[in-house]
């Protein structure tokens, strides 16, 4: 099959890329800048890479005429949420305007469930739109990736994990190499997975047990702090909204059933992951 990979040089959609590559797949990476380091760096192994713009319906619908399928990731964190869900609709306009076969669109798990969180109210907006205007889609919401504890670099070379939330509360969580391979099958096996929504973790660790995981990988000690949830209120009124969320109701991706829906997938357990970071 021919997929295009809007994203292809974030963290979603490299997963991604990797993914249909190691399935055979051929792959069409549509960057902003096709002349970046990372798209390059794909073109050097063979991949296409063609110009394509979230903000320019024109560059879209040129990126992905001809493909069989296309995997997209939008953003809420450069301009905010309205132009993430203008990105959304630009993706949607240009994929009805090339008759584009499947459309697999990243969201958020429980975007569904009005949260009042911005970022998962824009993305279930372009679900919404997604639906009413198209036969050809899937959704995957991913929960939050293990990646992102990576932010606060700082801190773990402290030996300290900084979340708010209680040091003995699991969180779902996932690895992006699972999500690439859940979207790579969701593509070759179109027809099982079409009008579907589906929501994807990998695991569901707590700060401990993610802390003890750390430290054997670290090869330093590192110990789980519960930050007071008003300091991450302070940034932005999003995250802030997210960790009270995930502080109350929380995610609900039904682990076993999605593990058991996909043995074929690795489902890497935070250790694993962490495994990688020594």
């Amino acid at each position: 099959m021919h997929v295009a990979v809007l994203g292809a040089t974030g963290g979603q959609g490299s997963a991604v890329v990797e993914s249909l590559l190691a399935e055979g797949q051929r792959v069409r990476v549509v960057a902003r800048n096709p002349r970046g380091t990372r798209a390059q760096a794909l073109e050097e192994r063979g991949v296409e890479v063609v110009r394509g713009d979230l903000r320019d319906f024109t560059s879209l619908a040129t990126a992905l005429e001809g493909v069989d399928a296309a995997f997209a990731v939008t953003t809420p964190f450069e301009e905010g949420p309205q132009a993430e869900v203008e990105q959304g609709l630009a993706i949607i306009a240009a994929a009805r305007r090339v008759g584009l076969p499947h459309l697999v669109l990243s969201s958020v798990a429980s975007a569904d469930r009005a949260t009042g969180i911005p970022h998962f109210e824009s993305k279930y907006r372009i679900e919404q739109a997604l639906q009413q205007q198209s036969d050809n889609w899937t959704v995957v919401a991913p929960t939050y990736f293990y990646d992102n504890m990576l932010g606060d670099a700082v801190n773990l070379r402290a030996g300290k994990l900084l979340l708010p939330l209680p040091v003995d509360r699991p969180l779902q969580q996932v690895a992006r190499q699972d999500l690439g391979a859940l979207v790579a099958t969701v593509i070759t096996d179109r027809a099982a997975h079409m009008g579907r929504r589906i929501e994807v973790a990998s695991d569901a660790p707590s700060p401990t047990r993610m802390a003890t995981a750390l430290t054997r990988s670290l090869g330093w000690p590192v110990e789980p702090f519960q930050v007071p949830l008003d300091l991450r209120r302070k940034p932005t009124d999003d995250m802030g909204a997210m960790w009270a969320f995930l502080n109350g109701d929380g995610y609900g991706v039904d682990l076993p059933a999605l593990h058991q829906a996909y043995p074929q997938i690795s489902w890497t357990t935070f250790e694993d992951w962490a495994v990688g970071l020594g």
